[in-house]
């Protein structure tokens, strides 16, 4: 299980987020906690006055939204049941029991998850403190609800999650099935809200996976100096279909303005997985000494990493952006390293189909059997051993030697001394 908190100033925006889901038939909500009444029957504006009740009691108090996703395995399949109990004993061990809150079942993604709304503003007009509750609070308790609800480990190998998020369908806004205003809405509140982008492009590169765009005018122009932005959905090809809609437009208000304000607390957010999205990345190329864009692609999507190659008209490559789904963070390649920018990737790059023949050579590895390399491999017959019988026969020829005549031996005369 993997849980995400988001804080904001905006509770009517998070509230609309998942509504527009039950709406659309996307979700559904199975607990309203510290709320009287039917669950059923109950309206928006009696969830919102319940949560404004709470946050006018600190009027001071800015950030008092609470918006948080448990997001689970793609293998799991938990009864709603299951959920509540879960929801609630996540929400108990990070000391919001006693506040009201709000679970929506989301099946608009490959994996189960549930979004959590909740304010910090106590009856008490007290206010729970947030900093840090990731670290302090949220992981010891996700650690404790894995166990206790024999759920797979976020920090397993098996733990695999898609992205939460699902794509618009241009075929059925483009024949006016789906309400555009909504569908973008439900993407951008959700982009906006879980990842940690630093500039427009960045932002871009991830709203183009769900098939929108945001848009700032030609340069010159009256928008473009007013630091307009407008939003459009996106055909198969790329292009923007539809009417486009004001950022002003929107509940969450995504202007650029606001925007700017997220580009530099994301800057430092994103920091922490920087690394580890490069080791990832260095696996990959370090596969290769050559490989086609199809394949580097293909290998990062099994990691629940996207990349954007962003090219001229000419096809010419002058920029990358990895998008890591795993961690919600995204950057350039030139922001990573010099080895990951668009110069050093297409160098790489070999459009060639012949892409094993680029693989780099495996190490061979040690037999089981070690050959013996001092002596011959034996055969099934045994070598003759040689006789040396011809050599025998025709060896060189004995000559007889004329026997030695010994000598006379001389006498010597008495009384001689030598």
């Amino acid at each position: 299980m993997v849980a995400k908190i988001s804080t904001g100033k905006s509770i009517r925006g998070m509230l609309h987020y998942n509504e527009n889901k039950v709406i659309a038939g996307e979700a559904k909500l199975i607990v309203a906690s510290g709320f009287a009444g039917d669950i059923e029957k109950m309206s928006f504006q009696n969830k919102l006055q319940r949560f404004n009740h709470l946050t006018m009691l600190k009027p001071n108090v800015k950030t008092n939204a609470m918006h948080i996703s448990l997001n689970f395995d793609s293998s799991e399949k938990l009864t709603v049941e299951t959920l509540q109990q879960i929801a609630a004993t996540y929400m108990d061990k990070i000391g919001f029991g006693d506040q009201p809150f709000l679970v929506y079942r989301h099946d608009d993604s490959a994996h189960l998850h549930v979004h959590i709304v909740s304010t910090n503003i106590t009856a008490a007009a007290q206010r729970i403190d947030l900093h840090d509750i990731g670290r302090k609070l949220s992981e010891p308790a996700r650690k404790a609800i894995e166990q206790d609800f024999h759920l797979v480990r976020a920090e397993s190998r098996k733990y695999k999650q898609e992205p939460g998020i699902k794509a618009i369908d241009p075929e059925k806004a483009k024949y006016g099935h789906l309400p555009t205003k909504r569908v973008i809405s439900n993407v951008i509140t959700a982009v906006t809200r879980d990842y940690m982008f630093t500039s427009l492009a960045e932002l871009n590169a991830i709203l183009k996976v769900f098939n929108v765009i945001a848009t700032r005018g030609e340069e010159g122009t009256q928008m473009f100096e007013k630091k307009g932005l407008m939003y459009s959905i996106l055909d198969a090809n790329g292009n923007a279909i539809g009417v486009p809609i004001k950022s002003s437009a929107f509940y969450s208000k995504p202007t650029l303005r606001n925007l700017e304000k997220k580009f530099e607390r994301n800057e430092e957010k994103r920091k922490p997985y920087k690394n580890e999205l490069k080791q990832c990345i260095d696996k990959i190329l370090n596969k290769y000494n050559q490989f086609m864009k199809a394949t580097f692609q293909a290998e990062l999507k099994m990691n629940n990493i996207g990349l954007v190659l962003r090219q001229n008209e000419q096809g010419f490559i002058y920029g990358t952006t990895f998008i890591d789904h795993r961690t919600k963070s995204v950057f350039n390649g030139s922001d990573l390293g010099k080895a990951y920018s668009a110069k050093a990737l297409t160098e790489r790059f070999n459009d060639s189909d012949q892409v094993k023949t680029y693989l780099k050579p495996v190490k061979q590895r040690s037999s089981y059997l070690k050959l013996e390399t001092n002596n011959p491999a034996k055969t099934y017959l045994e070598p003759i051993t040689p006789s040396n019988y011809l050599k025998d026969l025709l060896g060189k020829p004995q000559y007889d030697h004329a026997p030695m005549i010994p000598g006379k031996k001389k006498r010597r005369k008495k009384g001689l001394r030598i």
